[in-house]
């Protein structure tokens, strides 16, 4: 590996452990949304009113509202329809969503290419955790919808990183720098927005393969909803013994059935996707 990509990594390690790396912080409205949704004594008029200081928010919920996934016989027309049938944690995992959105956008053609490719896997993935959730675990789909956006959270600054320093670096010898320190920055970025604690070892754990737990967590969520995205390409994770995945197992799942094909599943898993788009 090159100079230049050791150099990278080791100034990025020195930033995490010297606690300064510029992590990025969640918008305002974001926060806000979060802590009406966690609070025992609030009212979903409580959400709707920071909501609707946001226009792009409430439209992209309403929009949701209307999508395949939550459609009932008549159109939702306003927020407060909106939010009582999406329910308070799924309209904040999706506040969430739009607002981390709008972080992975960059001057540099090459950067901002790559965090859009990011935020594509990661919204991609995240519908398909939402609907893995909902027909073979107990995990919540609003917080597994959550896992899937940000399981990739940590490639943020490391983009961001190479873009304010302005340092010249291959496609390939940046990707090997992402994927080595991702976990650990992603982890840390979890930690410092107060994440749920279940989902604080998701960009740490997604990618171990051998990974046992007693239970299906997030992480084996994440972990199968990454594998289902790949398969069938050249992808060297299509090309690991599935068989020996034991997140399979725990999430009740046969490795050598292709999702893909089961049509009803396919459907909704392509619906909760463009809702995050």
């Amino acid at each position: 590996m090159s100079n230049i990509a050791e150099t990278i990594k080791a100034d990025l390690i020195t930033a995490i452990e010297e606690d300064k790396l510029l992590l990025p912080t969640l918008p305002e409205a974001a926060l806000q949304v979060r802590d009406i949704a966690e609070s025992e004594d609030s009212a979903i008029a409580d959400l709707v009113k920071v909501i609707s200081n946001d226009t792009a928010l409430s439209a992209r919920i309403i929009r949701v509202c209307n999508s395949p996934l939550f459609r009932g016989n008549r159109a939702i027309e306003n927020l407060n329809m909106a939010v009582s049938r999406l329910g308070m944690a799924y309209t904040s995992s999706l506040a969430m969503g739009l607002a981390m959105q709008q972080m992975f956008q960059a001057t540099s053609e090459m950067i901002d290419k790559r965090l859009r490719a990011t935020w594509q896997a990661s919204t991609e993935v995240a519908g398909i955790c939402h609907v893995l959730a909902q027909h073979y675990t107990k995990l919540k789909p609003d917080q597994a919808t959550l896992a899937g956006l940000v399981h990739l959270i940590g490639v943020l600054p490391i983009l961001r990183y190479v873009e304010d320093e302005d340092i010249q670096i291959s496609g390939a010898m940046l990707d090997s720098v992402i994927e080595e320190l991702h976990p650990r920055i992603g982890t840390a970025i979890l930690k410092k927005w107060d994440f749920p604690k279940d989902l604080l070892n998701v960009p740490l754990e997604f990618a171990k393969f051998k990974r046992e737990v007693p239970s299906a967590d997030y992480a084996d969520l994440v972990m199968i909803a990454n594998l289902q995205l790949i398969s069938g390409t050249e992808h060297p994770w299509a090309q690991m013994d599935w068989t020996a995945i034991s997140a399979f197992d725990r999430l009740g799942l046969d490795p050598n059935i292709d999702m893909n094909e089961e049509e009803d599943l396919n459907a909704q898993m392509e619906a909760a996707m463009a809702l995050l788009q």
